[in-house]
């Protein structure tokens, strides 16, 4: 709806009002659009009975889901949008209909958020605009106008944090975007902005599937990220590591995403202090045993980070036996060697030894248990058991971290006599089992043997009997 002359911003900018003094520099009056575009009426008349007349479509100020409405008669009509030169997308109003902001409110009568809730009324400007409310450098606070008034938020969703801005504030996101970096993620880098979705919708891009293609955004641009001179393979390395391919490929939602150790609303790079303790988080056990290791005061005079020294930060492979001992793959062998460390060379050689025989223990007991099961003999204790082994080999993985030779040898060692006593099991049922068939090959030859002994028995009584039948029948008496 366009105007030569908007009659009612003269009247309302001649009493000076504050609509009128914010309109003057609203987008919408600079692109011509009139007062009568949203509220209605004729803005070509100066008579402000006729201009206001309800025959004219005056519908003063929108109220509710009228005021998104009022918006969307343009901002969706594509044709509207184009008369005006805007190359705005028209899909705003449906996303936010199916957004979290879109649902009824407490009232009821009306959506959680109105377009005006985020961009204004009167004074509504290009985002690209430092005065606009939805600028980069403002968003966070038009959000928080909401998401940190503890009253309001408790009344939609109690379990949802109103510290975001404070925790933003001291991110490294938060802190440049505070310094004026417009380009650094804030609120509608990582929720959206029209289409916002609840975390738990799985077509939300902080759901924990799609976090890391979120931050990926950005991280993985060359470009946008040069001026920060950080890398830009992060993505790709935690695509391939074991938390990766858990989350992306198993849909394993209690892996670890990119906010599981950087945070997310003040999101940071762990310092090589605080590596050990996001790590710690889950894998607590390996926390407490470095903690007492001997690495671990090394590990701090040389500033050197904990965990991710040995299995790096996001391409983190599945730890194997492989880390372990002096082989140039083992982890070991990057800061130890026979000349210059023999002693802590020797424990790493002397504990992949042990791993090494605990697995081969334990490989020759599953062997001779399945051979005892494809014979048909009852060896189910012993493959109740080989479970034992098995945990003793992952406790063994986990007692790594103590750097303690003799705790590491009391753990294997356990393995390795369970996984022997398995196997003797094993071989015990397989040794009845050839004990059971040569028995019964003894004794079905027996068998046979005293069969085939009756049988001419009983031959032989039939020839004699015929005989007597037959030197009876040709005797002269007869």
């Amino acid at each position: 709806m366009l105007r030569a002359a908007d009659q009612c911003f003269v009247c309302h900018s001649a009493l000076g009002d504050e609509a009128s003094r914010l309109f003057s520099r609203d987008i919408h009056h600079l692109k011509g659009v009139p007062c009568a575009g949203c509220h209605g009426g004729d803005a070509s008349s100066a008579d402000m009975d006729r201009a206001m007349s309800t025959n004219a479509g005056f519908r003063g100020v929108p109220k509710g889901d009228d005021i998104s409405a009022r918006c969307a008669a343009c901002h969706a009509d594509s044709a509207a949008m184009a008369r005006l030169g805007s190359g705005l997308p028209t899909n705003q109003f449906a996303l936010l209909q199916s957004s979290v902001h879109g649902k009824s409110s407490t009232k009821g009568s009306e959506r959680i958020v109105q377009c005006t809730t985020c961009h204004g009324a009167h004074g509504i400007v290009a985002p690209r605009e430092r005065t606009s409310p939805v600028n980069p450098l403002n968003v966070v606070k038009t959000c928080t106008k909401c998401h940190g008034d503890p009253a309001y938020v408790r009344a939609y969703n109690p379990s949802l944090p109103v510290d975001q801005l404070g925790k933003y504030r001291t991110s490294v996101h938060g802190k440049r975007n505070a310094a004026g970096d417009v380009n650094v993620a804030e609120c509608a880098s990582c929720h959206g902005s029209h289409g916002i979705l609840a975390s738990t919708d799985v077509k939300s891009s902080v759901y924990p599937t799609n976090i890391p293609a979120t931050c990926g955004r950005c991280h993985s641009d060359a470009a946008y990220m040069k001026e920060y001179r950080i890398p830009t393979d992060q993505y790709a390395k935690y695509s391939r590591s074991v938390h990766g391919i858990a989350l992306l490929q198993r849909n394993d939602l209690g892996a670890p995403a990119c906010n599981n150790c950087h945070g997310n609303h003040g999101a940071t790079p762990p310092g090589v202090e605080s590596i050990s303790k996001v790590c710690g988080t889950c894998h607590a056990l390996n926390a407490d045993l470095f903690a007492v290791s001997p690495h671990k005061k090394v590990f701090d005079e040389r500033r050197l980070p904990e965990c991710e020294t040995c299995h790096g930060n996001h391409e983190i492979v599945a730890a194997t036996e492989k880390l372990l001992g002096v082989s140039p793959e083992a982890v070991c062998s990057r800061c130890h060697n026979a000349q210059e460390s023999p002693a802590a060379y020797g424990v790493a050689m002397h504990m992949r030894r042990l791993t090494d025989s605990l697995d081969a223990a334990e490989a020759r007991a599953k062997e001779l248990v399945e051979d005892a099961e494809q014979k048909g003999m009852e060896i189910g204790e012993a493959k109740y058991k080989l479970r034992d082994v098995r945990q003793s080999r992952l406790q063994a993985r986990t007692m790594v971290h103590s750097l303690n030779e003799d705790q590491f040898g009391r753990t294997v060692g356990k393995g390795i006599a369970t996984a022997t006593w398995v196997a003797g099991e094993a071989q015990q049922a397989i040794d009845e089992f050839f004990f059971r068939r040569r028995g019964l090959g003894i004794a079905t030859l027996i068998m046979t043997l005293l069969a085939s002994s009756l049988y001419l028995f009983i031959r032989r009584l039939e020839r004699a009997q015929q005989r007597g039948r037959t030197a009876s029948s040709n005797s002269p008496i007869s």
